[in-house]
């Protein structure tokens, strides 16, 4: 692999945290907000994301990053690999109309080299068959955000408590099955069906840095991450004063 040069060292206090799969920096902020410094890796070209990040792979850079023992430089990794392969979207509605396509499972991959780096991390992926452990499960109600968005989170070598689940206020606002509902929550994925605005969206998630509808549709919101990250770091000191 060619050698990355596009995330420059940079002095800081703050713990510092990888961000795999990053898109636009949905997780990314959260956890900037909980106290890191963050820097991301897409494979995408993401112009909007907020923080230093690496063009490529994130597989491949993140093997990189264990050979050369730059991952000693990161507290702390999150990745959220591409769920489409296990989603509740692709193996529900769309396996059963024969739409869509074969998608890469990349979550098994993703855990081990994440365990070859002896650090702490976090895998994401939404509801559906994705294998992985639901050591954690958040949902925007929880946050008071105008999406549900639950979400699904493998702990690897730390642990935090489960917050209780909110009932929902209501319906998700748009067209099922040719009829209308609405409700307090938008829908944060295609484009049909009543969805939201991108202003409706960017509101719904917290996210402000970004009005790409792709990169909204796909981000974690940062209330998510900003709570895991504060759970982290909380568990972490209680570790040292211990």
């Amino acid at each position: 692999m060619t050698q990355p040069t596009d995330i420059r060292r940079v002095r800081d206090r703050r713990p510092r945290l990888l961000d795999l799969f990053s898109c636009a920096g949905g997780a990314g902020k959260g956890y900037e907000d909980a106290g890191f410094a963050v820097d991301g890796c897409d494979i995408a070209h993401r112009p909007n994301y907020p923080f230093p990040y690496h063009h490529g792979d994130a597989l491949e850079y993140l093997a990189y990053l264990i050979t050369t023992g730059e991952i000693r430089r990161y507290a702390f990794v999150h990745a959220s690999p591409p769920c489409q392969h296990g989603c509740a979207l692709t193996v529900g509605t769309n396996a059963s109309q024969g739409w869509g396509r074969s998608h890469v499972d990349l979550v098994a991959p993703t855990r081990t080299l994440l365990d070859a780096t002896g650090l702490p991390y976090v895998i994401e992926q939404p509801n559906g068959r994705a294998e992985i452990r639901k050591d954690l499960t958040l949902c925007g109600e929880m946050f008071g955000l105008g999406v549900i968005r639950h979400r699904n989170f493998e702990l690897g070598g730390w642990t935090t408590d489960q917050p209780a689940h909110r009932p929902h206020r209501g319906r998700v606002r748009g067209y099922r099955h040719g009829r209308f509902y609405d409700g307090p929550y938008v829908a944060a994925y295609g484009n049909g069906g009543g969805k939201p605005t991108v202003p409706e969206l960017q509101a719904a998630l917290g996210i402000d840095w970004t009005d790409v509808r792709e990169e909204l549709t796909e981000a974690i919101p940062p209330a998510y991450a900003e709570h895991i990250g504060r759970a982290f770091l909380t568990a972490a000191a209680l570790e040292v004063a211990a």
